[in-house]
């Protein structure tokens, strides 16, 4: 039997334009019945449009921010480094996606790029922009195999059924999140200080994005095991 292709966006070392892709992903894809494939980050609209046609669903992976221009804004002062080429691959590969109806999976940038793309906004900085009385470390202090703070999912989203619970303990390790929702997404999951931490669009075959790193967490968790194992059944359904 054909096993659902699995394209990844690529990670961009911006300092010798390297591409490359952690293997927690790709084993996080693999145990779940799927062949990962990672994607070329300079692409013409024509290759793209075959890559959309041809592989069956697509991971918008982590990585570096995304330019503040892209959403309306100027860059914060602790705004970090972005890729100007991988923000234009992305933003070209989603709509092409969508159309086709393909299933899509967005990790850390990854739901941020999704938010983005289709009209949202992103906080730059949680840190400096947003003031807590308790700071969530976002950006945790220990190895990404172990949680640091919990997630409350929306009753009914798809997180809420492939988690078949209502709490979720993620790790977290990002100083950006979104901010303002685009028009077709809702947000389905929150962190105790209210920042929107998985995204979905209502009637669409498979589209959801997480702020954790379910890639880390697969293994020993059954959560974090049902998004790949429920994204990979989605990409098989799009085969026929």
């Amino acid at each position: 039997m054909r096993k659902p292709l699995i394209g990844l966006t690529p990670y961009h070392d911006t300092d010798n334009h390297d591409i490359k892709m952690r293997p927690t992903y790709l084993r996080a894809l693999k145990a779940a019945g799927a062949i990962p494939v990672v994607m070329p980050l300079e692409a013409s609209k024509e290759d793209l449009e075959q890559l959309a046609k041809e592989l069956d669903g697509f991971l918008f992976a982590g990585g570096p921010d995304v330019h503040p221009f892209l959403f309306g804004e100027e860059t914060q002062a602790h705004c970090g480094n972005v890729s100007y080429e991988r923000d234009e691959m992305e933003l070209s590969l989603l709509p092409l996606i969508l159309d086709l109806k393909k299933p899509i999976l967005g990790i850390c940038r990854g739901i941020q790029i999704l938010n983005i793309a289709l009209g949202g906004t992103i906080w730059q900085d949680i840190p400096s922009q947003i003031r807590q009385d308790f700071p969530i470390a976002h950006t945790q202090p220990f190895r990404y195999q172990i949680p640091s703070h919990t997630v409350t999912l929306t009753a009914g989203s798809l997180l809420s059924k492939i988690a078949g619970k209502q709490t979720l303990e993620v790790n977290s390790m990002h100083h950006q999140a979104v901010k303002d929702l685009a028009p077709d997404l809702v947000a389905t999951a929150y962190s105790p200080d209210h920042l929107t931490e998985a995204l979905e669009m209502p009637g669409y075959p498979f589209f959801l994005g997480v702020q954790w790193h379910p890639e880390y967490l697969w293994e020993k968790d059954e959560a974090a095991y049902g998004i790949f194992q429920n994204f990979v059944n989605a990409c098989r359904k799009s085969m026929i």
